[in-house]
């Protein structure tokens, strides 16, 4: 089995078409017929069904389909790493985070990155946490901000917790009989109409367990998006939200108010696959983000609410 064989089959499994794969990779079609068939005969099993001019994966294409997709991804990470060693001068380093965090924290750490390595090439990819454990197993990202989940991670990742934080409720101004950074109990809240996160966006998940655990189900103003959309239909006065208190810092038509004890607490965590040691630039980037909360916890810039580990 070749890397290149693989790199063909990856090519004809996206684009679900011989022509246009080989279009995509530099090859002619023939060649590249060749080369899946070849691999066919190595695996003793067809990859793609070809039934009047359309092409799908059989039951062993999409077995092979995540392998290749991993293998390849290592293959470019460990030619990076070797690059790296000429000493940080090349290099890239794909983070992923999720929305709040790339509003708040990621901006702040990869400015400290750039300034220090400025030829080392970032890639950063928004999503919700569950989407980035996927990417992460997968090989398509070298670390990922996620917010830890409490059943526990998946076991071929690493989850290093970084910072705690509580979640505050926004809302345009003070909330009505609340005296300002008074906290308040989330049962009080059960009148107020909700601005809540879209089906499977773990805050949407905190807040509900929560209210339900309070013994109330929250009234929806609106519903669905992530946090810029959320975030902006409470400044509009559609509702409030509970969101994170970090993210509630940059928005000075918000109003943060602390939830009472015990509140809702979430972790933030740095993750990267087990087994797989990162990348000089991975491993850079991560020291970068411990200097930057290291400092930010002994100059008092971290929000209220927000605990470094």
């Amino acid at each position: 089995m070749q890397l290149q064989q693989l790199k063909y089959f990856l090519a004809v499994a996206k684009h679900r078409h011989f022509t246009q794969a080989a279009e995509s990779v530099g090859v002619t079609q023939p060649s590249l017929s060749k080369q899946i068939h070849s691999l066919e005969a190595e695996l003793g099993a067809p990859l793609f069904e070809r039934v009047r001019g359309n092409v799908a994966l059989t039951a062993a294409g999409e077995a092979l389909l995540p392998l290749a997709a991993r293998i390849l991804a290592d293959v470019d990470t460990a030619r990076r790493e070797v690059q790296e060693l000429v000493g940080l001068r090349r290099g890239r380093v794909r983070l992923g985070a999720t929305p709040s965090l790339c509003s708040s924290l990621a901006p702040q750490v990869l400015s400290r990155f750039r300034t220090a390595h400025p030829t080392i090439d970032l890639h950063v990819e928004e999503g919700g946490s569950q989407d980035l454990v996927g990417e992460l197993t997968r090989g398509g990202l070298d670390l990922a901000l996620i917010i830890r989940p409490g059943q526990g991670i998946d076991p071929s990742l690493t989850a290093e917790p970084i910072l705690r934080e509580n979640l505050v409720v926004a809302s345009v101004g003070p909330l009505p009989g609340v005296a300002r950074d008074e906290p308040v109990d989330l049962l009080t809240l059960r009148h107020q109409p909700m601005v809540m996160f879209r089906t499977g966006y773990d805050l949407r998940d905190a807040t509900l367990e929560a209210c339900r655990q309070a013994g109330f189900t929250p009234r929806f103003a609106v519903e669905g998006g992530e946090m810029d959309a959320v975030l902006s239909f409470v400044e509009a006065g559609l509702g409030i939200a509970l969101v994170p208190g970090i993210v509630v810092a940059g928005r000075p038509q918000l109003h943060a108010t602390p939830l009472a004890a015990p509140g809702i607490r979430r972790t933030i965590a740095l993750a990267w696959r087990r087994g797989v040691v990162p990348t000089h630039a991975a491993q850079a980037l991560r020291q970068t983000l411990h200097d930057y909360l290291r400092t930010a916890a002994t100059d008092g810039s971290l929000p209220s609410g927000v605990e470094p580990f």
